[in-house]
């Protein structure tokens, strides 16, 4: 059944060398437009129960004589005979006026007079785009990429280009590709935006996992170390080693080893607060604790003859009181930073592919920074203090064990500092939640595992007879209240 009949008209020669490049070009666009009727024809699909049939005639190059090949075509006559025709039942349904677009031009002026569709070369290539595999001169672009034009080049002529990152596109030969939004991603192909998940430091992953097992484990390690002293608390050992702060110290401890747990799960508004505010005061006490003993020890044993003052201040147990004024400045520090920009939920769609990361926000880098610096000062002092006593008598002194108890903290907290800046999404926040391990790791284990080791493995150098032979004959003030 032949339902739609195309009629195409060709140019004839022109003067050479112009005319035989240009009748290069139309032979080209000759065999084009055969090719693309037999394949419509050949294609079910295309044009269910119809065929294309076609006419091809030459259009003279003489502006005189363009108009006999339309005339031709419209009466089915060889002379130029207006308003009349002898061709066959089925006419054309439309006319394709060649690859000119002045020849069309002048032929679309004697078209309109007789009510014939033009098709113009721009609109023939639009003769079957979404039917046709091919186009003229490209190749189709499927999903995934868009059509660039090449410059100088026909509308059908183009390059296929791939879309961007996170852009897509899903039909073919699109000009413009979509940008994914923000909560979804591009696939593989780019031609479909997939749903991105939120990804946070979970109780699942790797890292999730050993931080919790390692701050479960160390807490409990803690707790197993206060139970041993406050077992053996009449002992020599724990009394000269000022059995009140050490209990605060190992209590803080405990706690502090549970803070990483405050880092791992979907991140809230409260868990984000508590996680800095939490970790700072805990330290803060923790330091404090430490700056105490070494303070308590320096003035038992660097005056050669305690004065009234030295004597008043052991007695009336003043150092003790660093711990609340330490922390008391800590808390005014972390209640600044809360009140003028604390920290929140975040959520980063830029640096994992596919995924949004969860995390908290620190909010003010100055006021995180500056409670990081507050805690090194502390960190500073018990240092500076231990460092001071180092030649006391090693069964009283703790300085040696304080003083690289400090270092491991300044080691731990100066490498966090680099690496935090330079990591994202759930390593930064895994790698917090192991510094506070490790530094907290560093304090129990430098203070607490010589002195357990004693109590233990060596009681008979925990008696008060080899404390006493041990003790300096100088100044013996008693330094255990």
């Amino acid at each position: 059944m032949c339902d739609v009949i195309s009629s195409k008209l060709l140019p004839d020669i022109f003067d050479p060398p112009e005319a035989f490049r240009y009748r290069t070009r139309s032979y080209q666009y000759f065999l084009a437009f055969i090719f693309a009727i037999e394949e419509i024809n050949r294609n079910t699909h295309i044009l269910p129960n119809t065929s294309l049939g076609f006419d091809l005639y030459n259009i003279n190059s003489n502006q005189w004589d363009t108009l006999e090949a339309p005339f031709i075509c419209l009466t089915g006559m060889g002379t130029m005979i207006p308003n009349y025709t002898c061709r066959r039942q089925k006419k054309a349904a439309a006319l394709l006026t060649g690859i000119s677009w002045a020849t069309s031009a002048h032929i679309g002026r004697l078209l309109n007079l007789y009510k014939y569709p033009q098709a113009t070369p721009e609109y023939f290539y639009h003769l079957f785009d979404s039917q046709l595999p091919r186009s003229v001169c490209s190749e189709s672009c499927f999903p995934g990429f868009r059509k660039s034009p090449r410059r100088g080049r026909p509308a059908c002529c183009y390059d296929c280009t791939q879309c961007p990152d996170n852009e897509i596109s899903n039909e073919t030969d699109t000009e413009h590709c979509m940008r994914c939004p923000e909560s979804h991603y591009a696939n593989t192909e780019q031609n479909h935006c997939l749903q991105k998940t939120v990804t946070f430091l979970a109780y699942e992953d790797t890292l999730g996992l050993t931080l919790a097992s390692l701050a479960l484990g160390f807490s409990t390690i803690s707790v197993g170390v206060l139970c041993v002293f406050v077992k053996h608390h009449h002992t020599p050992i724990v009394k000269a080693n000022n059995w009140s702060l050490t209990y605060i110290l190992l209590i803080t401890l405990t706690f502090c080893f549970l803070c990483p747990l405050l880092f791992i799960g979907h991140p809230n508004t409260v868990t984000c607060v508590l996680q800095q505010s939490t970790f700072a005061v805990l330290f803060t006490v923790a330091l404090s604790t430490v700056l105490a003993k070494t303070i308590t020890v320096v003035l038992a044993f660097k005056a050669t003859v305690p004065g009234r003052l030295i004597r008043w201040i052991m007695i009336s147990r003043a150092p003790n009181y660093i711990i609340p004024v330490c922390t008391l400045i800590q808390l005014v520090l972390c209640g600044i930073w809360l009140s003028i920009s604390p920290p929140f939920v975040d959520s980063d769609a830029h640096t994992e592919h596919g995924h949004i990361i969860a995390s908290c926000n620190k909010g003010s880098t100055i006021a995180f920074h500056s409670v990081l610096g507050y805690l090194c000062s502390l960190a500073l002092g018990s240092y500076t203090m231990a460092y001071l006593s180092r030649n006391l008598p090693d069964t009283f002194n703790e300085a040696k064990f304080i003083s690289f108890s400090m270092l491991v903290f300044f080691s731990v907290w100066v490498t966090f500092l680099p690496v935090y800046h330079s990591t994202k999404g759930k390593v930064t926040v895994a790698m917090e939640g192991f510094s506070i391990l490790s530094s907290s790791a560093g304090l129990l284990g430098c203070i607490f595992v010589p002195k357990c080791y004693i109590i233990l493995f060596r009681p008979h150098r925990n008696v008060l007879n080899y404390v006493r032979n041990k003790a300096p004959a100088r100044g013996k003030v008693d330094y255990t209240v």
